[in-house]
Formats: structure tokens, C-alpha cells, sequence
């Protein structure tokens, strides 16, 4: 049987949390090791395991994986969570692309100038609720199914749960001209899997706080 895959990244959410999430879904245990200093990257570096300098990087199946959107698409076709088709797999990239850009723009905003926080903040709440929440409001609505694509799981709802709880912490109240997204938050976050990986003690990764955007700033130079 081969090992756990195991994620190296800093001990936060970052680019690393959507590879959690929908390794947590499928049910697949993993081992993290923790980038915690410069030092640390530069022995991933020096030791020839990223194959353009970055992290994430996901040792799975017998491969040093790295850029998020190969390894998430890896980890979603071998777990069948991408659809039975092409036609099936465009639909969940369509939607994968929308939730990850609103999810980058939350994602950044805690390494954002104080100044600029507020008008950044507006601007998420504003584009989570005109262009991204009611495209899938209204898939949800057209086909009448409790999934995104093909009335199955796929990597499209587990990505899109997690942008909404990003999105709630922005705004507790976001979803409230969505009724049909409350449901479907309600249901996958019932997915036993997915239940699991939302209760404490997890390895779900809390919001970025100060004290972790001066490490991340630290690591990386920025």
C-alpha cells in the first residue's frame, strides 16, 4: 500500500488549504511537514524537490507535485471527484476557476496595507454576491440537483463550500440572498468526510492572523 501523501507548505492556509480540503473530502489521510523558516525552503530548493521554487509541493504516489491547480486536479481525477466526461470536467474547471479567483482575493487581503483593507474588504463582499454567488445560485436553481455538475460530488462543490465559509468570515451574513447556496452549504458540510475535516482538531488551518502573515512575510521575503 503506498504511504500517505504528505504536504509540505507553512502552517497555514495559503495555496495549500484547497489541497487539504479535497483530500479531506475523498477521505484520504495525509502527513503535513511544516515550512516554518527560510532555512526550510531553501533545503526544498537546494535538495532539487520544486520544480520551479514554489510550494505547495505534494509528495504523492511516487511524485514531488508541485503548482496547486496540477495537484488539485491530480488529486480530484484519481479520487473521482471530476466528473464522468470532458463536457462534465469543463463545467467543474469553469466553476474551480471562478471560486479560486473570489477564494485569492480573501486570501491576500490579511497581507494587504492597513489602508487598503477596508476598500479590499468592500470589494470582496461586493464580488462574492454580484459575480460569483450567483452563478452557482443559479446552476443550483436550473438543474434542480443538490450538486454543481452532473447531481454528484465533485471537486466544483467541495471548492465552492470552502469559498463560502472564507466568504463568511468576511461577512457572517453573506449567503443571505442565496437560499439555495444556504442549503447546499448545509448539506456538504454534512458530508461525513467534510464533517470531519470542519470539526476542531482537524488539519483545516484557521484564518491568517498577524502573527502568521510576519512568519509567511518572513519565509518568503515579501
Amino acid at each position: 500500500m503506498a504511504g500517505k501523501p504528505k504536504l509540505h507548505y507553512t502552517k497555514g492556509r495559503g495555496k495549500m488549504e484547497s489541497i487539504r480540503w479535497l483530500l479531506a473530502a475523498a477521505g484520504v489521510e495525509f502527513e503535513e511537514e511544516f515550512i516554518e523558516t527560510k532555512e526550510d525552503l531553501e533545503k526544498l530548493r537546494n535538495d532539487g524537490f520544486l520544480l520551479f521554487q514554489q510550494v505547495p509541493m505534494v509528495e504523492i504516489d511516487g511524485m514531488k507535485m508541485v503548482q496547486t491547480r496540477a495537484i488539485l486536479s491530480y488529486i480530484a481525477a484519481k479520487y473521482n471527484l471530476y466528473g464522468k466526461d470532458l463536457k462534465e470536467r469543463a463545467w467543474i474547471d469553469m466553476y474551480v476557476e471562478g471560486t479560486t479567483d473570489l477564494m485569492g482575493m480573501i486570501m491576500y487581503l490579511p497581507f494587504q496595507p492597513a489602508d487598503t483593507k477596508e476598500k479590499n474588504l468592500a470589494l470582496i463582499i461586493e464580488r462574492a454576491t454580484t459575480r460569483y454567488f450567483p452563478v452557482y445560485e443559479k446552476a443550483l436553481k436550473d438543474h434542480g440537483h443538490d450538486y454543481l455538475v452532473g447531481n454528484k460530488l465533485s471537486w466544483a462543490d467541495i471548492h465552492l463550500l470552502e469559498a463560502i465559509l472564507m466568504a463568511e468570515e468576511c461577512k457572517p451574513d453573506i449567503l443571505s440572498a442565496f437560499p439555495l447556496l444556504q442549503a447546499f452549504k448545509g448539506r456538504t458540510s454534512n458530508i461525513p468526510t467534510i464533517k470531519k475535516f470542519l470539526q476542531p482538531g482537524s488539519q483545516r488551518k484557521p484564518p491568517a492572523d498577524e502573527k502568521f502573515v510576519a512568519v509567511v512575510r518572513k519565509i518568503f521575503n515579501i
